[in-house]
């Protein structure tokens, strides 16, 4: 049986306590502008297996390496092409993680066994010192068991994780609300493997080139060259279902019997017996679903209005969500 960990709740004053913590190969929560990250050094490969271990992770799912300058990139990645420094102008930092190939010195734990590596520098300062202090990169995933609504708070990591990890830095609320996006230059065009709140337009616009789009699911016997491709992911305890048009929505709850939903929607609606309606925003969509678990929800209904279809990094999430 597993020893349980005293899990420290850090303030941005201790930044420095956090750092004693990776350097000795534990765990650490931290803030993002996207979600809370679950954070370990990137050539520790046993503090990688911790990481694993706590989310329940499978192991060929890779981690995205979070770097606070240029040199961290140089220092875990070779042959970068140009359209890299493109991006890295434009989006760093901010909400965009570059598959790059992989150095020989990051540990192939932390890749899921793969020559290749997702980088990204993060736009939060507690982000930036923390990993500026440690010295290298961190990789991290989500903080979330794998599989539930990502972590934006430092409440919903404790929610997943007490007694699982050393320590989580306390912030305000993400600002963005889902991970980033991922794209990959390591082929002869660049391709996004997980849309985000940096489009396929912003990319094509600073590339000057066409940015293709990955397309459908990974199956099982398929490669995984970025988190939140494969696996389930975003769901809350509750079956979700998705709605396209208000009438519909409305009309599936008056003829269906009486139960406690949650309903997520970026419109108003009518007062629907025993139902909870929370806004649809892409900020606010893993508290609400993780809030659905809280009140023991029996379905998590979706309205996905015209402009919520449009946002393609929210409409991953919900999908996925749903498992469809």
């Amino acid at each position: 049986m597993d020893t349980l960990l005293n899990t420290l709740l850090l303030e941005k004053d201790q930044i420095g306590e956090a750092v004693d913590i990776l350097a000795r190969g534990d765990i650490v929560a931290f803030p993002t502008e996207t979600v809370y990250g679950l954070g370990a050094p990137i050539f520790n490969e046993e503090a990688i297996k911790k990481i694993f271990k706590a989310k329940g992770r499978p192991s060929d799912n890779p981690l995205i390496a979070h770097v606070s300058d240029l040199s961290q990139v140089f220092a875990i990645t070779k042959d970068i092409p140009d359209d890299f420094f493109l991006l890295f102008e434009e989006f760093f930092p901010g909400p965009l993680a570059v598959v790059l190939p992989k150095s020989d010195k990051v540990p192939l734990s932390a890749s899921a066994g793969l020559s290749s590596i997702a980088v990204r520098m993060p736009a939060d300062p507690i982000a930036l010192d923390l990993i500026a202090k440690l010295g290298q990169p961190i990789v991290a995933p989500s903080a979330n068991l794998s599989g539930k609504p990502s972590a934006t708070c430092s409440s919903h990591v404790l929610d997943d994780f007490q007694g699982k990890i050393s320590a989580v830095i306390n912030s305000t609320p993400s600002q963005i609300g889902i991970e980033s996006t991922v794209i990959s230059l390591l082929g002869t065009d660049p391709v996004i493997l997980r849309p985000g709140h940096i489009t396929q337009s912003q990319l094509e616009e600073v590339l000057q080139k066409k940015v293709r789009v990955m397309q459908g699911n990974v199956s099982d016997n398929d490669t995984v060259l970025s988190p939140g491709v494969k696996y389930r992911h975003y769901a809350p305890k509750a079956p979700v279902r998705l709605f396209f048009s208000d009438e519909e929505l409305v009309a599936y709850v008056q003829n269906s019997p009486l139960c406690l939903r949650f309903i997520l929607s970026a419109r108003s609606l009518p007062t629907l017996d025993r139902s909870i309606v929370c806004p649809l925003t892409t900020k606010d969509l893993y508290a609400s679903l993780r809030k659905s678990d809280t009140y023991a929800a029996d379905e998590v209904l979706i309205y996905c209005d015209d402009e919520s279809v449009k946002n393609t990094g929210l409409m991953n999430r919900i999908q996925k969500a749903a498992q469809v």
